[in-house]
């Protein structure tokens, strides 16, 4: 008996020993195609978002939907047979929208009803909503050359059009952004007693837009409700009040914020076999907004993530350096789960090297932007062949992902997935931002491409690449 599993032992030994040989031998592209040929044949990144979207829902932070996300996910890590699994705590904020928002505005023909959303953070309206004259404005800089006198007492409409001529749309959208956020605080401070601000899209349609605002050092007893306005509706706002300039706006919400409440960032782990203490992480965020069921922002960049480690694992990849998949809470209103990763990653002295986040929707993968020096890109652009056949071309300096920038140091190289952005601010904070709004190639795609970057980082490391024919070699 004990011959037998003496040969049994060894057996095995040499079948590890193969494949482990098997897979060292093979060139980088073959290792790429694997990668992709798992993706989209055998891809669970579409059966995750399926069940997070549609059986869970948004996923606020602080809500029970945001806790049922943080089970599940970490509850299918643990099938994967990844090394560890843990949850890490963090303090979030917990702000309820209430009901249903409702606002209207009469003209001497009609009653007009229009479709507006509370923004994140806002307070509410009065008992009864809250009726005054109506200004528009471009911007809220406009609002100081209008003076108190002009704005005290009343709803400062906030109408700033998306910058069409701009085809990188997150361009357009950060162009707008801040309307959003600080408009309520600024146009307060000249004695308005609400905002509406134009919905952040490119599209003319019928939903509004929420997103993060806030106050600033505003007292509370200062602080005015503001809501979002859909972009048709923006654009009969600003034709009736250029008929009637005395036109009052009703609206009413009964959003409501609280003390601050546990929860967590979903963290697994494949442990390096050479360099256990070097640390990869890619992830997205597992908090959504409310209206939708978040599948685009950012259901798919969670789902992705951690489909990265799963196909490593199917490819037979034993990775050299500590992959991690993260999954942030509160990117949306507050960035608590970005910045508690990494002030714990600091506390702890542990050196990262790599970061990829994916947060900017599951659609069709086109490249990378990377936050590095332009020594370490010009390595990383050796890299360009290898994604060629998968129509992948974006390489490019730029911005990388909000939950890891806290990491941002002169060691780290911080990159970011990106996929084709035209029709993302089309569902962005909306309530179509829903699964079946994601195709499910374009999503595996992602992984894929997402993947085969995390795997040549990892063999290569990031200072240590010279030129294509190494990387062939």
């Amino acid at each position: 008996m004990n011959n037998y599993l003496k040969t049994i032992s060894r057996i095995a030994l040499l079948i590890c020993f193969c494949l482990s040989f098997s897979l060292k031998a093979q060139s980088d592209e073959d290792i790429l195609k694997s990668i992709y040929k798992q993706s989209l044949t055998n891809g669970k990144s579409y059966e995750w978002l399926d069940y997070l979207s549609n059986k869970i829902g948004g996923r606020l932070s602080g809500s029970t939907n945001a806790e049922l996300a943080v089970q599940y996910t970490k509850a299918e890590l643990e099938k994967l047979g990844l090394d560890k699994v843990w949850l890490q705590p963090v303090m979030v904020p917990k702000w309820v929208r209430g009901e249903q928002e409702m606002a209207y505005f009469k003209t001497s023909n009609d009653l007009n009803k229009v479709n507006i959303c509370a923004l994140g953070g806002s307070v509410a309206t009065p008992e009864g909503g809250l009726k005054a004259k109506v200004i528009e404005v471009n911007s809220y800089q406009d609002l100081e050359k209008l003076g108190e006198e002009n704005i005290k007492g009343k709803i400062v409409f906030i109408n700033r059009s998306w910058e069409q001529e701009l085809v990188n749309t997150f361009q357009a959208y950060g162009g707008c952004a801040a309307e959003r956020y600080a408009g309520a605080a600024e146009a307060a401070k000249y004695g308005a007693v609400g905002t509406i601000v134009r919905s952040l899209s490119s599209r003319l349609d019928d939903y509004p837009h929420t997103g993060s605002m806030g106050y600033g050092d505003l007292p509370v007893e200062q602080r005015i409700p503001s809501a979002a306005i859909s972009t048709n509706d923006a654009v009969k706002l600003s034709e009736a009040l250029k008929k009637d300039k005395d036109l009052e706006f009703h609206f009413e919400m009964s959003c409501q914020q609280f003390d601050d409440v546990m929860s967590y960032n979903v963290i697994g782990e494949i442990t390096g076999s050479e360099f256990p203490n070097e640390y990869i992480i890619v992830g997205g965020h597992l908090d959504s907004w409310d209206l939708g069921d978040g599948a685009h922002d950012d259901g798919a960049g969670v789902v992705q993530s951690m489909d990265v480690l799963r196909l490593m694992k199917e490819s037979g990849i034993t990775p050299k350096r500590s992959i991690r998949v993260v999954l942030f809470m509160n990117e949306e209103n507050g960035l608590r789960g970005g910045r508690k990763y990494a002030e714990v990653a600091k506390e702890k002295n542990e050196k990262h090297i790599f970061a990829l986040e994916s947060d900017a929707g599951g659609f069709t993968p086109r490249g990378f932007s990377f936050d590095c020096s332009d020594l370490m890109f010009s390595k990383i652009e050796a890299w360009r062949p290898l994604f060629k056949p998968y129509l992948i071309h974006y390489f490019e300096k730029g911005g990388s992902g909000a939950d890891i920038g806290p990491l941002k140091n002169d060691d780290i190289v911080l990159a970011g997935l990106r996929p084709d952005s035209q029709r993302y601010f089309d569902h962005h904070h909306a309530a179509n931002d829903t699964f079946e709004h994601v195709n499910k190639r374009e999503l595996e795609l992602g992984a894929a491409t997402m993947t085969a970057l995390v795997y040549l980082v990892d063999k290569y490391g990031t200072e240590t690449i010279t030129n294509t024919k190494e990387i062939k070699d």
